[in-house]
């Protein structure tokens, strides 16, 4: 069993050296075109993220207390709060904040509403091909929130804790982890072709696939002849 083990990886090694100008070859360009893509094809895009918090802030509640019953209650509310959010009304009243080029559409279309679980914080973010775009999307939206939310609960306490800032870098595409996935995949795909390109040759090339394939053994061979 270890004398087979050993010629099967031995066999299996000699497939891949004998493919590796495939390997090279396909992953190369899966790379390379990866990278191009990436850098030259695809648009960045960008995220700028205001947060916003229900009920009492933490200073406040050192100041007049905060009881636990509060805090499940404004966790609650988040959901609620996050509702309005998302609402048509504040979108509109975000793009009148913009300009008059903004659509509520295009609001609605950039933006993303996340409550933070188990805690009263709320989450606004707003994705553009531009830095600056999504940084002032995200903090129109949240005026208008404030705006919105003030007027539906004229009693509750919601508070911009966070304001958008403009984003230095862009969270998408990553050239790097898109370069690295195509790597790996033009590595697997290499060596499926190399290995199901050996499995489909069913021709005799060697003394070793004789005995392999014909049970038979080669007492001898003839050596090829090159005239000079």
């Amino acid at each position: 069993m270890e004398q087979e083990m050993t010629l099967d990886l031995r066999e299996i090694f000699q497939i891949i050296r004998k493919g590796l100008w495939i390997i090279l070859l396909i992953t190369i360009i899966s790379v390379g075109a990866s990278g191009v893509v990436s850098y030259y094809v695809l648009t960045p895009s960008y995220e700028a993220s205001t947060t916003i918090i229900i009920g009492n802030s933490p200073k406040q509640a050192e100041e007049y207390g905060y009881e636990y019953s509060d805090v499940l209650m404004y966790q609650q509310l988040a959901k609620t709060y996050g509702a309005i959010a998302e609402s048509r009304s504040v979108a509109e009243k975000a793009a009148r904040k913009l300009g008059q080029d903004v659509r509520t559409e295009d609001v609605l279309s950039k933006v993303s509403i996340t409550p933070r679980v188990d805690t009263q914080i709320m989450e606004i973010t707003a994705t553009s091909i531009s830095g600056e775009d999504a940084k002032n999307t995200a903090n129109a939206l949240s005026e208008a929130f404030i705006d919105e939310a003030m007027r539906i609960f004229p009693t509750g306490n919601v508070q911009i804790m966070d304001r958008a800032t403009y984003p230095q870098n862009p969270v998408s595409p990553r050239p790097m982890l898109n370069m690295a996935i195509a790597f790996f995949l033009g590595l697997m795909v290499s060596l499926g072709i190399i290995f199901l390109k050996e499995y489909l040759d069913n021709t005799i090339k060697t003394e070793n696939d004789i005995n392999k394939l014909l049970g038979i053994t080669v007492i001898g061979i003839i050596p090829q002849y090159r005239k000079k």
